[in-house]
């Protein structure tokens, strides 16, 4: 672990010392998660049958990297560990942070790590967590977790003082960040902040060079419209993108305007976007609810890319297009038709640690 950190004058941004958020295809020390116990996202008895796919999760990750998981408490790691033995986890591919929690969403609520390839040093970028503009009070402990893992494991960390989502922004490793007006720019996030000053925001803290813009999220979405919902890099100058095929649907012409936006794209040395077209399932209803079920939401991880399927009719044309995406990667795919209830999957549940 590392635990010193050499002084810095507090006046220079992650940027200027050098620092960047890595693509999530760079190899991973580890992938974090914040262990799911609250009722009023999985309501019922959603909790339980989601469970199984959630500890799924956890072992096709395990299989390429360590684990780290936020436990609510003592009890719910005991519980942790006795599950995960059932089904042949290895063990010590997990490690335990307690400390109380709020909710599973650690991509939102979870730190940001920042890699220096110059010095190989890594740090944490601790953004403030509203939980989606403050629709899911109260969500102080969530707030505080990028925090305590950074202090777990003897990182500095850093805190910009502003609202921001790791869904909300999808970085290809290379210097550009895409993100969605509907979200950045809500007012419920950062109303004080212009455009201009979130780009620099996002400059300063996460070591980009360019920001790419698309308009909106799907059906379902509560984060007002996370880009990893949509639109996700699988290369430097690749992204996938979802569409829908069928014109009566509420999302076809959303992630039309998206499509368009995105084929006109520059990227930093002036070639346009490679995008591949990545279909929408067909609508996946709970209990009459339109869940935002998404191919997007995959997570890249050292096993290969695990991605979320539905028992739809689309699941196999996914995969099939993610398989090409990813020619040297495993794809993984994995049932979310319990835990999408909640309004979110893989990606959205999960925060990759780099290595250096």
């Amino acid at each position: 672990m590392e635990r010193h950190f050499p002084h810095t004058n507090a006046t220079l941004t992650p940027k200027q010392l050098g620092f960047l958020f890595p693509a999530e295809w760079h190899p991973h020390r580890a992938t974090w998660l914040t262990f799911p116990h609250n009722e009023a996202s999985w309501q019922g008895d959603k909790l339980a049958r989601m469970r199984p796919q959630y500890l799924a999760f956890i072992q096709a990750i395990s299989q390429g990297e360590q684990v780290g998981i936020v436990a609510n408490d003592e009890p719910l790691q005991r519980f942790i560990q006795a599950e995960l033995e059932k089904i042949g986890v290895d063990l010590s591919r997990i490690e335990f942070l307690i400390k109380p929690t709020n909710d599973a969403w650690c991509r939102d609520h979870g730190p940001a790590f920042l890699i220096n390839p110059e010095t190989k040093q890594r740090m944490v970028i601790d953004w403030g967590h509203n939980a989606w503009g403050g629709k899911y009070p109260p969500y102080d402990d969530d707030n505080r977790t990028p925090t305590a893992i950074a202090e777990q494991l003897g990182l500095l960390s850093v805190q910009p003082g502003i609202i921001m989502e790791g869904g909300s922004v999808e970085f290809n490793g290379a210097g550009t960040v895409l993100t969605s007006r509907s979200c950045l720019l809500n007012t419920n996030r950062n109303p004080h902040l212009s455009q201009q000053q979130i780009e620099e925001y996002l400059h300063n803290y996460y070591g980009t060079e360019q920001v790419l813009w698309v308009e909106d999220g799907i059906v379902g979405d509560d984060t007002d419209g996370h880009i990893d919902d949509t639109t996700r890099f699988v290369s430097e100058d690749t992204v996938v993108a979802c569409v829908e095929t069928d014109p009566h649907d509420a999302n076809y012409e959303v992630l039309q305007t998206n499509l368009k936006l995105l084929q006109e794209m520059r990227l930093l040395n002036g070639k346009p976007l490679n995008v591949i077209e990545l279909p929408m399932p067909k609508a996946v209803m709970i209990d009459g609810f339109r869940t935002p079920g998404s191919y997007a939401n995959f997570l890249i991880c050292n096993a290969g890319v695990i991605v979320p399927v539905f028992n739809n009719p689309h699941d196999e044309q996914a995969i099939d297009i993610l398989e090409k995406a990813f020619p040297e990667r495993k794809i993984i795919p994995l049932l979310a038709t319990e835990i999408i209830w909640g309004q979110g999957s893989f990606h959205c549940l999960s925060q990759q640690e780099p290595l250096v």
